[in-house]
């Protein structure tokens, strides 16, 4: 910047003239001007730019944020749809237990004035299932026991099986202790509402199933009286095929 300091302006004056040397001051004017103008333009053009992508960006942004409301939207409907399906779901659900009680009721009522041998103080056999598995001959067995009047007390007692078939074409009775080696600690049941008793065994070869009878012991104790009964399906009937 030395070289400035050495300029004398009138020593140029004098040497190019008052004339010259206003033409010379003024392109040096309008060279500065046209070099502001450019330079000014093209960082406007620059900035004009830069705006345009940025505006492009939010618009884009504005956009995925439209979809990203809608869809919540759209999310928070279903799951109103699926929370009402579920209410009403739950509410039919207990509509059916409250029917299954009440059938329950009105058949222990039947049982208890048509055939009382087929319960012991309201305790029944509600189903009996007997599973084949990938053996042969191998069997399993499930039997659920229902209390269809209000207890106090638990139920205690144990069931006994028998099966009842044909052998060389004769018949044939077997008892579950023929067939497995369940005890009965194994067979046994207490409980207040439900229960279901289960086990396995295997028939001889050559044994034809035909029937089994379920027998259900209630023995004598401090607050129940002893008192058995048996309760008899068809094999047809509850076998389940694996």
């Amino acid at each position: 910047m030395n070289w400035l300091a050495k300029i004398n302006l009138r020593v140029v004056v004098e040497r190019l003239g008052s004339f010259r040397s206003a033409l010379l001051l003024l392109a040096i004017m309008l060279i500065c001007l046209f070099c502001g103008y450019r330079v000014g333009n093209f960082y406007h053009s620059y900035q004009a730019q830069t705006i345009t992508v940025q505006e492009q960006r939010l618009t884009k942004l504005y956009q995925e944020q439209q979809q990203q409301v809608s869809r919540i939207n759209t999310l928070e409907v279903e799951l109103e749809v699926e929370r009402l399906a579920s209410e009403r779901s739950m509410a039919l659900l207990k509509e059916t237990e409250a029917e299954h009680f009440e059938i329950k009721k009105e058949l222990a009522f039947y049982q208890k004035v048509m055939a009382p041998e087929k319960q012991v103080g309201g305790l029944v056999v509600d189903s009996a299932k007997v599973f084949s598995t990938a053996s042969d001959n191998h069997y399993r067995f499930q039997v659920a026991l229902v209390q269809q009047q209000v207890q106090k007390r638990y139920a205690k007692g144990y069931i006994q099986l028998s099966i009842k078939g044909s052998l060389a074409n004769k018949p044939k009775l077997y008892a579950l202790g023929d067939l497995s080696e369940l005890t009965q600690k194994e067979l046994s049941f207490s409980f207040k509402y439900f229960q279901i008793v289960e086990g396995e065994f295997v028939l001889p070869q050559g044994f034809e199933p035909e029937s089994i009878a379920i027998e259900v012991v209630l023995p004598k104790g401090k607050w129940q009286k002893y008192q058995k009964y048996d309760r008899g399906y068809q094999w047809t009937d509850i076998l389940q095929l694996g």
